[in-house]
């Protein structure tokens, strides 16, 4: 394939190749039957070489005719040359909304396949549009840095190489390379604030603010990512130095409140919140037992995480 009878086919696999340059190791990567993960699929095995590239199929189980869906993405990637595709049923259960419920199912699986394979890296294909709709998604939510920087292109073994690449690029590449891709219902489905960002308000933002738009927001969320980057790294030193159940007061005061905010929600889950377990509501009550002190009582958290100010001291404890 040329680059000028394939040029997003070609972009596509640029940008796959430094994820590919250890022929001795393992890559595996999900793959959905859509547009972006077929693209992907495509380009890995193009420029896989001697690398081993395993596809990971996950049929979530939520729509009619999920297992066909299954069946024809794993036939699909055949066509493509694989010969070793692994697949699995999710266990979805629904506790904080479909998409996310199905996110953590998915994730359990991918986990379970990298357990088994002990690859170098597991790719994902999310694109520059997933990553501009996170970032909207976050500010509706009113969201801190973290959050408003999307997606990472690198977070531990997931590595997302796709981010600088649009969904219409993804959809040329299928066509360019012959391959058909699957049109998830879900994508349409008004119903879900993502499908209802990405068809009502970027386009509207385009309409309205003019071209481009998708573009800045994601050079919005690389600047945010940098500062979130820069803020966590000073308040894990800091951490690092305390006693993380008996802060001093004096000493938190002299800190930055986005260093301070950090610290406090590194202790808090050191004391035993659950993982992701804590908002902004929880934090600011916090952080107010040292911005806002008027006498507050003992402050209860998930995990059962108590915080109480004393005698110039934030301690954390636990009933657990």
């Amino acid at each position: 394939m040329s680059t000028a009878s394939t040029p997003s086919l070609w972009e596509i696999r640029k940008a796959v190749k430094p994820w590919l340059s250890d022929s001795s190791q393992t890559i595996l990567f999900g793959c959905s039957g859509g547009a972006d993960s077929m693209a992907l699929a495509l380009a890995l095995f193009l420029e896989a070489n001697r690398t081993k590239v395993i596809p990971i199929v996950v049929d979530h189980g939520l729509q009619p005719g999920s297992a066909q869906v299954t069946t024809q993405t794993i036939s699909k990637l055949k066509e493509i040359g694989y010969t070793q595709i692994e697949s699995a049923i999710a266990q979805v259960k629904i506790t904080d909304g479909l998409e996310a419920s199905a996110r953590r199912a998915r994730y359990q699986i991918f986990n379970q396949f990298i357990d088994t394979h002990q690859p170098k890296h597991f790719l994902l294909a999310h694109t520059l549009n997933d990553q501009a709709e996170s970032v909207l998604l976050g500010l509706a939510r009113g969201s801190g840095a973290r959050s408003l920087s999307g997606m990472a292109l690198e977070n531990n073994i997931y590595v997302r190489p796709l981010l600088k690449i649009s969904r219409q690029t993804t959809e040329a590449a299928c066509g360019e390379g012959g391959v058909e891709f699957w049109s998830d219902p879900h994508n349409d489905d008004l119903k879900f604030a993502r499908v209802r960002t990405r068809k009502n308000v970027l386009p509207n933002l385009e309409e309205n603010l003019g071209p481009g738009i998708t573009e800045a927001l994601v050079r919005s969320a690389d600047l945010l990512r940098d500062d979130a980057d820069a803020l966590d790294s000073f308040a894990q030193e800091y951490f690092a130095q305390t006693d993380p159940l008996n802060l001093s007061v004096n000493d938190l005061e002299r800190l930055p409140r986005a260093i301070r905010s950090r610290v406090l929600r590194l202790a808090i889950y050191q004391a035993g919140a659950p993982s992701g377990s804590l908002s902004a509501e929880h934090i600011n009550g916090a952080e107010a037992l040292i911005s806002d002190w008027h006498g507050q009582k003992e402050l209860s958290l998930p995990g059962d995480v108590k915080l109480l100010r004393n005698s110039g001291r934030i301690t954390l404890s636990t009933n657990k």
